[in-house]
C-alpha cells in the first residue's frame, strides 16, 4: 500500500473532532510559520543584525516550534501514521535547540547558524503543515506534494548546518557559565557537565543525519512514484 493511500485511509478513519482537530493546528502552524518568515525577511531587509534577530523572532519560534510537541501526542494518539521514532527525532532537536541553547546562550542566539535555521524550519514547515491540511480533505495539488518531498533536498542540509552552528557558538559561553552543569558535591550526588554533553550531541548528528535523511529520500521515492505513475 502505498504512503498516499494508507494516509487517506487513516483520515477516513478520523472522527470529525479529530479531523477538525489536525485541520486547526496545521492551518495555525502554517500562518505562525509563514508570519515568522515574513517577520525574518523584513528584518534584514531593513538591515537588522544577528545579535538582534533573535529578541526579533523569540517568541514566535518559541510558540509554533514548541508547538511541535504535539506531534509526538499525534502519533501516540494514532492522528498520524507517522512512526514515533522518527516525530521523536525530528521534533526533539529543534526543541533542544530552542529551549536549551537559543533562549539560554547570547552566543547562540547571536550565531549564523540562527537565519539558516529559521529559513529552512519556515520554508519546510510552511510546505509541511498546508500539505498535512490540505491531505485531511483530500484536496493536495501534486505541486505541494512535489514540493513537500523535494525541498528537503536542500533545506534539511541547511537547517542541520544552522543548528550545528548555533550550538558551536555556545560552546564558550556554556563552559564559561557552567550551564546546566552540577559538580559535586551536590545534594542528589551525581555529576553532569553540559559542555561535553554538547559535543556529545553534536558529534550524533553524523550517525542520525542519514538515517533521517535516507528515511525522507525513501517517502520521496514511494509517493514521487505514485504521482508520477498515476499522472501518465
Amino acid at each position: 500500500m502505498s504512503e498516499k493511500t494508507s494516509k487517506k485511509s487513516k483520515t477516513s478513519g478520523l472522527s470529525a473532532i479529530g479531523k477538525l482537530y489536525l485541520l486547526s493546528y496545521n492551518g495555525l502552524q502554517t500562518l505562525g510559520w509563514t508570519y515568522l518568515l515574513w517577520v525574518s525577511v523584513v528584518y534584514f531587509l531593513n538591515r537588522g543584525t544577528l545579535d538582534g534577530f533573535w529578541n526579533e523572532i523569540k517568541w514566535p519560534v518559541i510558540i509554533f516550534q514548541g508547538a511541535a510537541l504535539l506531534e509526538i501526542l499525534h502519533s501516540l494518539l494514532g492522528l498520524v501514521s507517522s512512526g514515533l521514532m522518527v516525530v521523536v527525532m525530528q521534533v526533539y532537536s529543534r526543541v533542544f535547540l530552542v529551549f536549551g541553547i537559543l533562549m539560554t546562550t547570547h552566543g547562540g542566539a547571536a550565531s549564523p547558524g540562527l537565519p539558516l535555521c529559521v529559513l529552512a524550519w519556515s520554508i519546510t514547515e510552511i510546505i509541511r503543515y498546508s500539505y498535512y491540511g490540505l491531505n485531511l480533505v483530500n484536496s493536495t495539488p501534486q505541486t505541494l506534494t512535489f514540493l513537500r518531498y523535494s525541498t528537503f533536498l536542500i533545506l534539511y542540509p541547511l537547517g542541520i548546518t544552522g543548528e550545528l552552528l548555533c550550538m558551536y557558538h555556545s560552546l564558550d559561553e556554556v563552559h564559561e557559565k557552567k550551564l546546566f552543569t552540577a559538580s559535586m558535591p551536590n545534594s542528589w550526588n551525581y555529576i553532569f557537565n553540559f559542555y561535553y554533553f554538547l559535543i556529545v550531541y553534536m558529534l550524533l548528528y553524523i550517525p542520525f543525519f542519514p538515517y533521517l535523511f535516507s528515511h525522507m529520500l525513501a517517502q520521496r521515492r514511494k509517493v514521487l512514484g505514485d504521482v508520477k505513475h498515476k499522472s501518465m
